[in-house]
């Protein structure tokens, strides 16, 4: 239903801030079905979902230009529907059926569409950040002007190989921004329990990258500090490392149902005063972009989107028994018994 966020003009008109607050919405609603279908045993695994951390996501993405390249952890349903993804292709991924962009054997932490330049959708924390680094590797080696967007938790930053590719990125000059996502929390534990110093941005400082920490909930906002600094690592060729500060309304993950060990309601009621989805909403209005009854109608029409998503990943089939050998790395050998 969408144009690929890559394809889109810069942000500078009442339009391109109409899509923002649609493209937030179509993630806020494909997760909130996303949370039914784990609840009903539709989906297996594992699942993250991005609900309160949208603005992020549609920010930098949309400031994107065609060839760019962006990697993530797996929080990145949303990711995949900014690049343009189909959402009965990634809905289809996430029930396990042969539809979907792995053709149901990634499953949520592992969505992929390297047509449009998303490289996953990753499971291990951390583990990705060197891939992203070899993405900017390759973009620097074969001249290709092109940028990476490489998107981290605030756990992932206690990784030992983080800053490892931080300084190779810096010692050679690589296009890429590492984009810390500080959601307050490594899954239930609090930034100040696992980080000697809480400004997560400064742990680019060792290398000689520029930093700064970022708000991550104002999506118009969020669009023109990604402007500014994707134009400047496309000029330079110099990494960059930003923490951008957001919150997520769920628990870490679908198992995570016991938040208030960890968090209280007075710090979620603060934080709801600052949902992307109300910002962007209360600025149309005042703006006179849209009205209440605009995007009343905007949320029915994403529903009915996200619905037939969901009917066709449901009636879709199973990957057929014969390719669980296929499209996956293994040094298994059936034949011979191991």
């Amino acid at each position: 239903m969408s144009t690929p966020a890559r394809n889109r003009p810069a942000v500078a008109d009442a339009e391109q801030l109409k899509q923002f607050y649609k493209d937030m919405l179509l993630i806020r609603r494909f997760e909130e079905k996303c949370e039914f279908a784990y609840r009903a045993g539709k989906i297996g695994g594992y699942l993250h979902l991005y609900i309160g951390q949208e603005a992020t996501g549609v920010g930098w993405l949309s400031a994107l230009h065609p060839g760019d390249s962006v990697i993530g952890a797996y929080r990145v349903h949303g990711f995949a529907l900014q690049m343009g993804t189909d959402p009965k292709v990634v809905m289809a991924e996430l029930l396990g059926r042969v539809t979907g962009c792995a053709r149901g054997k990634g499953g949520s932490m592992h969505l992929y569409d390297i047509p449009r330049g998303f490289y996953g959708g990753w499971g291990i924390v951390g583990g990705h950040v060197p891939l992203g680094v070899g993405l900017a590797f390759a973009a620097k080696y074969h001249n290709t002007g092109q940028v990476v967007l490489c998107f981290m938790g605030d756990g992932a930053v206690n990784a030992g190989v983080v800053p490892e590719v931080m300084n190779m990125a810096s010692l050679w000059d690589l296009p890429i921004v590492f984009i810390i996502e500080n959601n307050q929390f490594a899954m239930g534990t609090r930034l100040e329990y696992h980080a000697a110093d809480t400004e997560l941005h400064k742990r680019a400082a060792p290398f000689a990258m520029g930093h700064e920490r970022l708000d991550g909930m104002d999506v118009v906002q969020v669009r023109r500090d990604a402007d500014r600094i994707i134009a400047q690592v496309r000029e330079t060729s110099r990494p960059y490392c930003v923490e951008v500060m957001n919150y997520r309304f769920v628990g870490h993950g679908a198992a995570d149902v016991s938040q208030n060990l960890y968090r209280t309601d007075e710090e979620v009621a603060e934080w709801r005063n600052r949902d992307p989805l109300r910002i962007h909403g209360d600025r149309l209005i005042r703006e006179e972009i849209a009205t209440e009854a605009d995007m009343e109608l905007w949320d029915i029409e994403i529903q009915r989107v996200v619905e037939e998503a969901y009917a066709f990943a449901d009636t879709s089939p199973e990957p057929p028994i014969e390719e669980v050998y296929q499209h996956v790395y293994t040094d298994m050998m059936p034949e011979v018994g191991h």
